[in-house]
């Protein structure tokens, strides 16, 4: 209908349309109302008016399903809200451990039996279970929204540039088709941008390093109100007595701890999670894992665990320092006097309560929020699609 030239040089101008950063559909409206390649000549060399509306029509239906591929993007304010939700709901199910981590590492000579029964001892056992289930929340549900806001951009960002690509790293950022460098490779259960090892290390530790620096204060409250040591009738009363006695720095109180655990933590959580989902994926048929729910949560607990053992002994540092500020004044004082005083275990101290804790809420948030943002974008690339 359109002439034996007409095919070969629509291929060639699909082709420069896929390569070209112009909107599409304005570029087929252009090309084919003003370029006389595409227009089929009458006998008399004029365009023909109908076979070029049909070329328009034609064109831009293959423009339309082009634009299929190109994914759509939880904005940050999705990100926000989904690790507020996860940090929410990890925070509210596991307190008890976390109080009973806190009370053990408060003092190495009391056990984590002996702590239980303490704690359970008379009435309304169960509420006590939960005593500092409000800081525990907003510290960790909006910690958690900064991070998870803050890590996906810093995601997009490398993902996009093309920054940190470690020469040892197994998936660097690799383009996809189109003009979208956030290729999602279909051997993986991850819906964020697959980076390299160097990238996933770096972005972790900035991400959470950032969020832990402005959640510090609510983290102080939340360790004070859970430790037996102090007192506090309220979160209102607890800020009021720091302020009073230790002015904004006891806000602070074990920051350089707090920041060298979760930044490495954080680091290599993200590293060890994303080489889990694609060992997993990978290994799909032989281990009989299929959904991308099952990957991501086994990821979580192996990834967790891993990078708990690695950095306990900055959080048993980090307690010290929050619960007794006078007794140590530092982070490197802290750690050679617990060594010196109660041994090298006395870093490990809470070690099982603190990775089963991590390994469950690391795996419950990193799960429910990768859910929450995969089907978030799956909707919305089809509302695109069917417009």
């Amino acid at each position: 209908m359109f002439g034996s030239s007409f095919v070969p040089n629509y291929k060639i101008r699909q082709q420069e349309i896929t390569q070209s950063a112009t909107p599409i559909p304005y570029l087929s409206v252009l090309i084919f109302r003003r370029n006389p390649l595409f227009a089929p000549k009458r006998s008399n060399g004029r365009p023909h008016d109908q076979h070029s509306t049909k070329s328009v029509t034609i064109f831009k239906t293959s423009c339309r399903d082009m634009s299929k591929e190109k994914p759509a993007r939880a904005s940050s304010s999705f990100h926000f809200v989904a690790g507020l939700s996860t940090g929410i709901l990890s925070a509210s199910l596991l307190q008890p451990v976390d109080l009973l981590k806190t009370r053990v590492q408060q003092a190495r000579s009391i056990s984590l039996l002996h702590t239980f029964r303490d704690i359970t001892r008379g009435p309304n056992s169960l509420r006590h279970l939960w005593r500092g289930t409000l800081p525990s929340v907003i510290r960790t549900g909006f910690g958690s929204a900064l991070y998870f806001s803050t890590l996906n951009a810093l995601r997009q960002y490398v993902s996009r540039s093309n920054l940190l690509i470690s020469t040892t790293g197994v998936i660097p950022s690799l383009p996809n088709k189109g003009t979208n460098n956030n290729f999602r490779p279909t051997t993986s259960s991850s819906s964020l941008p697959q980076l390299s090892n160097l990238a996933n290390l770096t972005t972790g530790a900035i991400a959470r390093a950032s969020a832990g620096f402005i959640m510090m204060p609510i983290t102080v409250l939340k360790v004070r109100y859970e430790s037996s040591l102090y007192s506090y009738t309220s979160l209102y009363s607890a800020a009021s007595a720091i302020l009073r006695h230790e002015g904004l720095k006891g806000f602070f109180a074990g920051f350089g701890a707090t920041a060298v655990r979760d930044a490495p933590y954080a680091g290599l959580y993200v590293l060890f999670y994303e080489q889990s989902k694609r060992r997993l994926s990978q290994l799909k048929d032989a281990t009989r894992i299929t959904s991308s729910v099952s990957i991501n949560f086994i990821s979580g607990v192996l990834a967790a665990g891993l990078a708990t053992a690695v950095t306990n002994p900055f959080d048993a540092v980090k307690t010290r320092l929050q619960l007794m500020p006078g007794r140590y004044a530092n982070m490197v004082q802290a750690s050679r006097r617990m060594v010196r005083e109660e041994g090298v275990r006395s870093l490990f101290d809470g070690l099982g309560l603190r990775a089963g804790r991590k390994a469950i809420s690391s795996a419950l948030a990193w799960t429910v929020y990768e859910e929450l943002v995969r089907r978030a974008e799956s909707k919305w690339t089809e509302a695109n699609v069917s417009l």
